[in-house]
């Protein structure tokens, strides 16, 4: 079995969403210095790196990540590519080679390189999904959607994708890396952190495939 590991490091340099708590991470105790053990400490949005939504973040009265079906989180997933495109638009979606009745989608796009040479800056113009985009998403049955941003939606279009997704029930992965990975299709297995309420957590997601 080939495991494809999609999760960004968390780092102190892993970019984060603009205005969202700064990533902070130290060590207070440390074997190093003389301490019992080595304890770190961790600070962040629950939207760092590689995460998921749950409707909490766009849906007022929203549910939290807790409620989340994991057989969702689980399961066949599909690869596809959407190269040299600006944006995730309906037109885009439909010309992929999505087959029918698939539920969960992986959206390799030109962001995937970005994380591979190590950019430290955030980058507004992303390649994500539009409202008719998501449209069409929930439309063909998708009930996961992965992207390799950030955000599934555009920075300068954040809200209705997001809504229309979220009330569909359909569950953006975001930050995923996708750099490496053929187009094709997998097992994913994708667990956040069990946050009770949260409006979001960050994940450990991985594709399996038998090659």
């Amino acid at each position: 079995m080939k495991i494809y590991d999609l999760t960004l490091p968390i780092t102190p340099d892993l970019i984060v969403w603009p205005g969202d708590p700064p990533l902070q991470f130290s060590q207070p105790y440390h074997l190093e210095r003389g301490d019992i053990c080595t304890v770190t400490r961790l600070s962040l949005s629950v939207h760092t790196g590689t995460h998921l939504d749950a409707p909490a973040h766009f849906v007022p009265g929203g549910a939290g990540v807790e409620v989340l079906a994991l057989s969702t989180l689980i399961g066949p997933a599909l690869v596809v590519e959407a190269l040299a495109v600006p944006a995730l638009t309906a037109a885009v979606l439909a010309a992929l080679p999505i087959p029918s009745g698939t539920e969960r989608l992986l959206v390799k796009t030109d962001n995937a390189a970005r994380w591979t040479v190590g950019e430290t800056v955030f980058y507004e113009e992303y390649v994500a999904v539009t409202a008719d985009g998501a449209r069409w998403l929930v439309d063909n049955g998708i009930k996961l959607i992965g992207v390799d941003y950030l955000s599934v939606a555009p920075f300068a279009e954040l809200v209705s994708p997001h809504q229309i997704l979220l009330n569909a029930g359909v569950i953006p992965v975001e930050g995923l890396n996708l750099d490496g990975v053929p187009p094709g299709p997998y097992q994913l297995v994708c667990l956040p952190l069990l946050i009770p309420g949260s409006d979001g957590a960050p994940c450990r997601a991985v594709l399996l495939t038998a090659d």
